[in-house]
């Protein structure tokens, strides 16, 4: 089912907790596409800020910073993804509710951004790629044949994020979870730079009351369906 092309790209957007990355590595699975966290690069980006001490604000400080990063993603055989920074596995540093914070602080800043979005777009280059993050469609790659923008109530996205915790042997908060979802919704969208919105063309899906798998059911029929009319 892969081409060339703007049909071999499937962006993904959506608010913290949607299921986002969830639903792309099934999908992607499904499709026989490579899967690309692009929120995963921001927070790596938001962990070697924090690690060097830089304040984001101080422009030359942080592009020399940024200078400094390599990211790498490598996929695992479970349609996962390892993060590397610099040549470290930081996968498991990376996904805290402090660096998911972090992430949307940092990706304020154009010059995050910019270097993030090249290097995005050169990942994709090949195509057959799902991409998720929260201006693939509208920012970084909008052109893709496929757009969704995949959503959830704050409560259920709540519930989600605190089983994943307990999932991993944390004891969540649910308020301060809920707390957290929902300061970031309000930087996301409220930022001047690339705000959290869906593309005009995406196709919006409401997943509070859905399966995973049925969330991918959808969007394979909504894809196919647009590769048979346009072939």
């Amino acid at each position: 089912m892969a081409a060339e092309g703007q049909a071999a790209v499937v962006t993904i957007d959506g608010p913290s907790g949607a299921g986002k990355s969830t639903i792309s590595r099934l999908l992607a699975a499904r499709l026989g596409f490579t899967y690309l966290d692009t929120g995963a690069m921001y927070r790596a980006v938001a962990l070697a800020v924090a690690r060097q001490g830089v304040d984001p604000n101080d422009a030359a400080a942080l592009d020399r910073c940024l200078e400094t990063i390599e990211l790498e993603l490598r996929p695992q055989e479970n349609d996962d993804v390892l993060v590397c920074l610099n040549g470290e596995d930081v996968s498991a540093a990376i996904r805290t509710p402090e660096m998911a914070l972090a992430a949307s602080r940092i990706s304020a800043y154009p010059r995050v951004r910019s270097k993030l979005t090249q290097l995005q777009r050169e990942l994709a280059a090949r195509g057959g790629v799902v991409v998720e993050g929260r201006d693939m469609g509208t920012v970084v790659f909008p052109w893709a044949a496929h757009k969704f923008y995949l959503d959830a109530s704050p409560a259920e996205r709540t519930r989600r994020r605190c089983e994943q915790l307990r999932q991993r042997g944390e004891n969540p908060d649910y308020q301060e979870i809920m707390a957290q979802i929902k300061k970031r919704d309000l930087d996301d969208s409220q930022r001047d730079l690339a705000p959290l919105k869906p593309a005009d063309d995406a196709v919006i899906v409401e997943s509070s009351t859905m399966t995973p798998e049925a969330v991918v059911e959808f969007m394979l029929a909504r894809i196919r369906n647009l590769v048979t009319r346009s072939s």
